[in-house]
């Protein structure tokens, strides 16, 4: 500890009150983690120790008096609990106490008890929503609503350039059930359905402020993308809804002087669709843009900008913070907990997951323009069949074009099947969700081929959700290398086992230790670089984080 001493830079004196100074490793160790109270560093016969409480009387130690029982202070920080992090109008908007959203994992992954719990815990939760079925999301809306009261949740909204009647459908039933809040995601340009949920019922209160109902928070990852939604809701598009009479020209007018979205989440290298975009560079550009865009708009509330992607630590949680962001999004570390709706058996695989354990694999819902995903590759065949499938896709016009031995490979390793009992199936499901398809495949061949290989990059997530035994070297698991990092975190510790993964205790641990991880930054800041074992950050019980985050303290003065 000496060496401690010679480096830390004399702020004053301490002088004790009821509280008595503690030493040693484990006091250092314990005043670290309290993130509910001022803690002050002090020399006590050539050792650091703690003080908490006392009267602080600032000054240079070599110029002032020392008061009765005083000690050289060396350094001092004050509380940070998780509910003081992140943007404090982003909770008020949202009304949340933590900064935290459960990101909305498509086919219910995210599910209603994820949701449920977000909301209990102060934390915000989307259903993930994509790829649901209307009366499946009619359903988990309805629970949603009994169960949660006036509790904020919010449900997906992804964009479907294949199906725009199935968005304009959710919309209508979003404004009907009175679903007042949306994670917009997948979006590449402004949709007349979307704009409508944003604008519809928007007035001013009787104070002349401007009040939009319905909220958005729009997840992006392009620069034009995010651009849209710092603006106010396009032209042309409001001119649109007023001449079909589903908004009155002053919603259109009230329209034109609000964003369209409330907040804006930066999506970095993620789970599922991604751009793989390094979280480090990309929050801060958006954030630029916005101050940017914002500047000639006196909007009633500047749009947050949350960072999701990559936060599963809590080093990479107290980045985000540090970087400006208003509030974190995870996603790939709930894929692993027990609310998550998928199988034990692919949270098995997840928990054993390491960051180079991940790859990117073409989409089943854009397969034709090249879309990727990222997937788990540890496991599973899947990535490699997908691959296989989009590269036949490429080089052939048709099915029967694919050499024999390619054909035969895949109805036997693949579909199971022949081709022609694969597109029997794959018939009966786009005949009931969208004939055209069915249609335009009779007409070109090339299409049909496409469908069928749509269908087995579709089903492979099914079966993961299942956990079909039948077809495990299939399963199609989304995962960013976040996952990795996370297990590497929680190695040893009560969140090893995917048995005791929650999704309220993993948040939580996350903002604690975010709190610890700036705490031990201000620390080193002020000269003290305190011993490799005191600042680790281990998972604790929800239990003990509590008392952690306690703030009952003494009162305490400074002096000059």
């Amino acid at each position: 500890m000496g060496s401690l001493i010679q480096n830390a830079i004399g702020h004053g004196w301490w002088q004790p009150g009821e509280i008595p100074p503690e030493t040693g490793n484990f006091a250092l160790q314990n005043a670290v983690r309290r993130v509910g109270r001022s803690i002050h560093f002090i020399q006590i016969e050539g050792r650091i120790g703690v003080g908490y409480g006392g009267t602080l009387f600032y000054g240079d130690p070599a110029e002032s008096h020392c008061p009765e029982n005083g000690r050289p202070l060396l350094a001092s920080v004050p509380p940070l609990s998780p509910d003081t992090l992140g943007d404090p109008l982003f909770k008020k908007a949202h009304r949340l106490k933590y900064p935290y959203i459960a990101g909305a994992m498509a086919h219910g992954l995210t599910s209603v008890e994820m949701v449920e719990a977000m909301a209990r815990g102060g934390m915000l939760g989307f259903l993930g929503a994509a790829g649901l079925s209307p009366d499946e999301i009619e359903t988990a809306i309805e629970r949603l609503q009994n169960s949660l009261g006036n509790l904020p949740f919010g449900i997906n909204l992804i964009h479907s350039p294949n199906d725009p009647q199935l968005e304009s459908a959710l919309v209508r039933m979003f404004i009907d059930r009175g679903i007042r809040r949306i994670s917009a995601s997948a979006f590449m340009d402004l949709t007349l359905p979307l704009v409508y949920y944003r604008v519809r019922g928007i007035h001013t209160d009787p104070q002349g402020n401007i009040v939009c109902p319905n909220q958005i928070i729009a997840k992006v990852s392009r620069i034009e993308v995010a651009t849209k939604f710092f603006l106010p809701p396009p032209e042309k598009l409001l001119s649109e809804l007023v001449q079909s009479r589903m908004i009155s020209a002053g919603e259109a007018e009230l329209a034109g002087r609000v964003p369209m979205a409330d907040d804006v989440t930066a999506e970095a290298d993620s789970g599922g669709h991604t751009d793989n975009r390094p979280a480090i560079s990309m929050l801060p550009t958006m954030i630029s843009l916005r101050d940017h865009l914002v500047s000639s708009y006196n909007y009633p509330r500047i749009p947050g900008i949350g960072l999701g992607g990559g936060v599963s630590t809590p080093q990479s949680a107290a980045a985000a913070f540090a970087m400006g962001a208003a509030f974190v999004v995870t996603g790939s570390v709930n894929h692993s907990c027990v609310e998550a709706g998928t199988s034990d058996v692919v949270r098995k695989m997840l928990t054993e997951a390491r960051q180079a354990d991940v790859t990117m694999a073409p989409s089943a819902d854009m397969f034709e323009l090249g879309a990727k995903v990222q997937v788990l590759k540890r496991g599973t065949l899947f990535p490699l069949r997908a691959a296989k499938l989009y590269d036949l896709y490429n080089r052939y016009t048709r099915y029967e074009d694919i050499p024999l031995k390619q054909r035969t490979i895949l109805e036997r390793d693949i579909f199971r099947c022949t081709f022609e009992e694969e597109w029997h199936s794959t018939r009966a499901f786009f005949g009931a969700r969208d004939p055209r398809q069915i249609e335009r495949a009779e007409k070109d061949p090339r299409h049909k081929m496409s469908l069928v290989f749509r269908s087995y990059l579709g089903r492979s997530s099914r079966w993961a959700q299942q956990g079909d035994p039948t077809r495990k070297i299939d399963y199609q698991v989304w995962c960013g290398p976040a996952m990795g990092a996370f297990n590497e975190w929680v190695k040893g510790s009560f969140l090893e086992s995917p048995e005791q993964r929650r999704v309220v205790p993993i948040a939580m641990n996350l903002l604690w230790g975010a709190c610890v991880a700036t705490r031990i930054h201000w620390i080193r800041a002020q000269g003290i670089e305190l011993p490799h074992e005191i600042t680790k950050i281990p998972p604790l019980p929800l239990s003990q984080l509590l008392q952690l985050m306690d703030r009952s303290q003494p009162d305490e003065a400074a002096k000059d």
